[in-house]
């Protein structure tokens, strides 16, 4: 019972305006609560949204204009892999040729974890791996890419906190490189305004927004490597005028995660709703859906 409440006293911890003022441009503001009179939709809210951490922000400026919990930490699930995508993007040499290790088997066997499929002793490009990553949520994409560019998982951890640190992510930490729950189930966690922050910066990478905002991805075989076929778990491609990306999330203590955003008109927002409710571990898009309708009819009715 303390360490259930010790936990409970660890999430309910908030951090003050001032300090997101104070953050980077990429860095999510609030609406000033003065803005109420003359924006009566904004404070009522998209309905029907049961996610118990929300936001949804302009995805040019990061402006928030409408959140629950924003400032809550919460586990994250396989949200976690925007920033391991995040932290390679940012190293470069995504032609460099990785090979799949065979620990990958035995990883993703352990945690029940979703993969790639990848082959151990195939040689894929960086790149290929993101795909990999990003696309079907692969856990074994995640370990490959990790032990290559750390070189080792735990250099490669302190490159993601380190990453974190640099966007001011004051309430994210990361103890692994896919969300998966080790060493304990909330040992990973963010907040809807850091995810915000690092879905704008993740999506600022032209290579990045190339890879999430594709339904499927083929690898066809090659010298070297097997072929490889990808859907992506993202519920809204396909489904919601608009979707561009970017990433799910499932754990059983996360609960259905995502990380989204959508472009009409000229007009895109970016938005992430963590612990929402479901069936299962395929992640839905009904809290996205009405997050996003209700920022584009802003727009409509401005």
């Amino acid at each position: 019972m303390a360490a259930r409440a010790h936990r409970a006293a660890h999430w309910s911890r908030r951090v003050g305006a001032a300090a997101l003022l104070a953050c980077l441009p990429l860095t999510v503001t609030a609406v000033p609560a003065a803005a109420s009179a003359n924006a009566p939709r904004a404070v009522a809210g998209p309905g029907g949204v049961q996610a118990k951490a929300a936001a949804i922000a302009d995805a040019s400026t990061g402006r928030v204009l409408w959140s629950r919990d924003l400032n809550t930490e919460r586990p994250i699930g396989s949200i976690t892999k925007v920033m391991t995508a995040l932290v390679v993007l940012r190293a470069g040499d995504l032609g460099r040729k990785i090979t799949v290790p065979s620990a990958v088997v035995g990883y993703v066997d352990t945690y029940d974890a979703s993969s790639a499929g990848l082959r151990p002793g195939d040689v894929l490009t960086a790149r290929q791996l993101l795909a990999g990553l990003l696309i079907p949520s692969g856990a074994d994409a995640a370990y490959t890419l990790a032990m290559a560019y750390g070189p080792g998982l735990t250099k490669f951890i302190a490159k993601m906190n380190a990453t974190a640190s640099a966007l001011h992510m004051t309430r994210t930490h990361f103890s692994n490189f896919d969300g998966l729950p080790w060493p304990t189930e909330y040992s990973t966690y963010s907040t809807a305004a850091n995810l915000i922050t690092l879905g704008r910066a993740a999506m600022n990478s032209p290579v990045f927004r190339s890879i999430v905002d594709r339904r499927t991805y083929r690898v066809a075989s090659g010298s070297g490597h097997h072929a490889y076929f990808w859907r992506n778990t993202n519920p809204l491609l396909g489904t919601y005028p608009g979707a561009i990306g970017i990433k799910t999330g499932f754990t059983l203590a996360a609960g259905h995660c995502l990380l989204f955003e959508a472009t009409r008109d000229g007009r895109s927002f970016i938005g992430v709703n963590l612990d929402s409710p479901g069936i299962g571990t395929t992640v839905n898009g009904a809290a996205a859906t009405a997050m996003l309708n209700w920022a584009f009819s802003l727009v409509r009715d401005a």
